[in-house]
């Protein structure tokens, strides 16, 4: 069973496109913590950030609803927008600074310090992929999206996509056997 938000329909989104306040709410209110939740794994965590992505999206999305032409699911439409505004975000970091990770707050029980510790470790392994496969992951592993979903949201082929996630996993497996052989 997948955890897709609910289907957008037409009346929906025409209402949007006429501004009506209570239309975009209920899109606001079905992928709130679905754009959220894809913005803070590509940020590795950053709340802060994954909250400014999810206002831009939400802003975008206010501005832009006109441009959807319902060619594909508004799903892979919008998940498209939060990916483009991630990768958008990212540049501009890069330019203006050189960001730090931020180390974890001190745990208190040993168990919750080494599942922090795991925490961290998938979130590095996945932050330390090159864009184009970290994006394919975490599309996958968000969504269950289908190969041909990811293909839209991600502008390529399916194949292109089957590609981009084997060689995530296995660029994954080795980072994490590092992790692993660390804490043996």
């Amino acid at each position: 069973m997948t955890n897709h938000p609910v289907q957008v329909t037409t009346e929906i989104l025409a209402a949007c496109r006429t501004g009506d306040r209570d239309a975009f709410r209920s899109l606001y209110d079905t992928y709130k913590d679905r754009v959220y939740s894809i913005a803070l794994y590509f940020f590795h965590g950053d709340r802060a950030a994954a909250g400014d992505a999810s206002q831009q999206v939400f802003l975008k999305l206010l501005t832009q609803i006109g441009q959807f032409r319902g060619d594909a699911e508004f799903s892979t439409w919008l998940y498209r927008m939060v990916v483009n505004t991630c990768v958008d975000m990212t540049r501009r970091r890069k330019r203006t600074t050189d960001l730090s990770d931020t180390l974890p707050a001190p745990a208190r029980q040993h168990e919750e310090i080494e599942q922090r510790q795991v925490v961290d470790a998938v979130q590095a392994a996945v932050a330390e992929l090159p864009e184009k496969f970290r994006i394919a992951v975490l599309l996958r592993h968000f969504d269950d999206l289908s190969y041909e979903e990811m293909a839209a949201i991600l502008n390529c082929s399916a194949g292109t996509v089957a590609s981009r996630l084997s060689r995530g996993h296995r660029m994954l497996a080795v980072r994490l056997k590092k992790f692993q052989e660390r804490w043996k």
